[in-house]
Parts: C-alpha cells; structure tokens; sequence
C-alpha cells in the first residue's frame, strides 16, 4: 500500500506542475486517454460476491461491475432455468450489452438427474466452464461448531459423480471443473486426501479444476506443488487475499503471494481467473472488489 501510494503522490505531483500549461494539459489527457484504450477491461469476477445486489437489481449491478474495469463474470445465480431472473439468452444479450463476457457458472444443487437441463442452459447462455463448487448430491455439511465445511467420506462416490457430469459437459462441448474449499485437502479417517484423490481418479479428458487460492492457503497448502502435481488441470483460478487474521480480504491488501503464484500460470494451465470475496468486512462488497481490481494490477494479472 506504501508503495500504491508513493506512486500516486509522484503523479498528483507531476500533473499539478504540467497543469499551468494548457498545451501541457491537453497532452497529459491525451496520454491518459491513450493508456485506457490500450489497457482495455481486464479481469474477472466472480457474481457470488455480489449475490446480495445480484439478487435485487443485477442489471443495475453487472453495469457497475463493467464501470469499475472487469471485463468477464462467473455467475452464480442460476435458478428455474434462468440467470438471475433472465433466460439464457437474455443473460448473454444483456452482458454483451454492458461489454461484459460471461466465462463460467457455478452450480452447487446439480445432480445427475438435473445435469442435462443445467448444461444445456450454460450452454445457450455461450459460457464455457460449468463449475461444481461443492461436492454435488449432499456430500458435504456445514459444521455450526467449528463454522467450516465437511465433506463426506464417500469420495470415491463424489468421484464417480463429478466424472458422469463431466461426460455429459464434454459432450455438450463445454469444460467442467471442480471448485476447492479447505476440507478437500484435509485427509480424512481413512486416509484419503480427497483433493489428492480426485486428481488422481477424475479423467482430464472431462474433469478439471478451479483453485481457489484463498481456501488452498487455509488448508495450509501450496497451490504451486498442486500445479506441480497436475499441470495444466487449473484452468480457472478464484483470487482472494487473506488479511492478518485469516479472513477474506480484497486482493493486494492481504498475505498470499499472488506474484509466485502467478510466475506459474502457465505450469497451472490457468486461461482465466475471478476475483471472489465471500465476506468483506468494514466495505461494501463494491468498494472490495474496486479495490481488487487494482490490486490485480499490480501482481500483473492481464
């Protein structure tokens, strides 16, 4: 943050000692207009950290979300058919509208007998990951005790599911992937890592991966020796910063590495990435993922 503002106290200088000339002024906004059309939107979202708005006005929403810079969207607020209240193809027509590039959907209720019906929908809406961000059909519960996630011990059931959907998503031409929390590297009793394990039984032919690099750090792993256990499987990353506490934090503001990680895209086979933040605390989730955006900037995600 010294170092963000170091940087923008050299520029408010530099303006106001161009700006007693006009000439030198006009040239200034000139430049400025340059670097913006060359730089372009850039980065992702994903909608869950918005699902608030999302679910009260997501017009009004999605064109503050292209306002502030994003130029692709994960959705997650699909429902009867719809995407937050808009057919498939009113989804896709509105995004277009706003400039904005509709590039995965999570769905945390698909079962086998729904999956048919939901991939054919993401299909129509022209997205291209369907994303299972829990483990489908029940196998996971939500501990009030120790507020985390746990997930069943059936993984080699979860497996066979997770691969049945992702038949049924390559041959509807789209790509699926597996999104992590924390308790998908935890081992359980016995002595299964599920995470190790679906690396190992899904078929990447079908099934890939979302790492969210928030939760991989939780469960106090690195997402590099993932990478490097499955290259090119990581085709999607979710980007969220950790504060001194451990909570969710806009991205730059926290203590996860992005730079190291991102020196490995390509090893991690990662076409696109999302901002996500589940909780922000003491901002609007708005005003956290403005922030985020600029964090991006600076690790040097494109």
């Amino acid at each position: 943050m010294e170092n963000m503002f170091t940087r923008f106290s050299i520029i408010f200088l530099a303006l106001f000692i161009f700006s007693c000339s006009p000439k030198a002024n006009d040239t200034a906004q000139n430049n400025e207009a340059q670097a913006a059309e060359e730089t372009g939107p850039f980065g992702g979202l994903a909608l869950y950290t918005l699902r608030d708005s999302m679910a009260k006005n997501p017009k009004e929403t999605l064109k503050k979300v292209a306002a502030l810079g994003y130029k692709n969207i994960e959705s997650a607020g699909y429902s009867d058919g719809k995407f937050y209240g808009m057919t498939p193809e009113e989804f896709k027509s509105y995004l277009s509208e706003v400039g904005l590039t509709p590039i995965s959907s999570h769905h945390g209720d698909v079962t086998l007998d729904k999956a048919d019906q939901m991939i054919a929908d993401v299909k129509a809406a022209v997205i291209k990951y369907f994303v299972v961000p829990v483990p489908p059909m029940g196998h996971f519960k939500f501990n009030p005790e120790t507020r985390s996630l746990e997930m069943s011990e059936e993984v080699e059931e979860i497996t066979d599911i997770l691969n049945t959907i992702g038949e049924k998503c390559t041959a509807a031409g789209l790509e699926m992937l597996y999104h992590n929390h924390d308790m998908e590297f935890k081992e359980n009793s016995k002595g299964v890592v599920p995470f190790d394990y679906f690396i190992e039984n899904t078929n990447p032919e079908h099934v890939n991966f979302q790492i969210d690099l928030y939760w991989a750090t939780k469960a106090g792993v690195d997402p590099i020796a993932y990478f490097q256990k499955a290259p090119g499987r990581f085709k999607s990353w979710h980007v969220k910063d950790m504060d001194d506490e451990g909570r969710f934090a806009p991205v730059g503001t926290g203590k996860i590495d992005f730079s190291k990680i991102l020196a490995e895209k390509e090893l991690s086979g990662m076409e696109y990435y999302f901002v996500e933040q589940d909780m922000t605390f003491g901002q609007s989730p708005l005003e956290a993922i403005e922030i985020s955006h600029k964090g991006l900037a600076e690790f040097g995600f494109k």
